[in-house]
């Protein structure tokens, strides 16, 4: 139909047309090489014959055109590598046309974004942005200083502190158990009976325990 009204084809197209007008000579060159096959076979079998029959004059000709079929089999195979190298080269053609058309899409998709996209408009829109990240932050950071402000009203303070007390009295109470049961140093007496070493492990361990109460 192209062909009909003159359209000129595509460089795509064209490469297709190329590739199956190869392939068709291609297996003509294959069947043109079976055929030399199948004559040189015969014309062995023929020169065989005229040597056991003695006739070297029927022989020379046969060997001449054996010669002859030889070479043209050989033309065949080198026109089978020059279609192969041919095809190789539409094949990197047809791959050149693909990566121009992505290209020329691409640019294309380019620049309707930035038609799309005006730099101003851009420029504006990431102002407004750090703007108002800008003041999301100073209202975050408000919001916390209120927070603190709360939680830290006056009465707070007095009421941690009489937790801690009570606390401190609660430990009292019980540092008061471990001493009583402490013996205590004779009056009169020229020096204090040692502590044992039990109780002196127990208030150690009170100790430690009012020092992390107090850090």
């Amino acid at each position: 139909m192209d062909k009909l009204f003159g359209k000129k084809p595509t460089v795509k197209e064209q490469l297709k047309e190329n590739d199956r007008a190869l392939r068709k000579v291609n297996r003509d060159v294959d069947r043109d090489r079976r055929e030399l096959e199948r004559e040189e076979k015969k014309l062995e079998d023929e020169i065989k014959k005229a040597a056991k029959a003695g006739n070297k004059q029927v022989a020379t000709i046969l060997a001449k055109q054996l010669i002859n079929i030889r070479k043209q089999k050989t033309r065949t195979h080198v026109a089978n590598s020059q279609i192969q190298a041919a095809s190789s080269s539409a094949k990197a053609m047809g791959a050149n046309v693909k990566l121009t058309e992505a290209m020329g899409a691409t640019a294309k998709t380019m620049g309707q974004m930035n038609k799309v996209m005006n730099p101003q408009d851009v420029a504006k829109t990431m102002r407004d942005f750090e703007m108002a990240n800008t003041k999301m932050n100073m209202t975050e950071e408000m919001m916390n200083d209120t927070l603190d402000d709360i939680l830290n009203e006056d009465g707070d303070e007095e009421e941690e502190d009489a937790i801690v007390s009570q606390v401190l009295d609660e430990i009292g109470i019980e540092l008061s158990g471990k001493m009583a049961a402490a013996p205590s140093a004779h009056k009169g007496g020229l020096a204090a009976k040692p502590i044992s070493s039990k109780n002196s492990d127990a208030d150690a361990e009170i100790e430690r325990m009012l020092a992390q109460l107090k850090s």
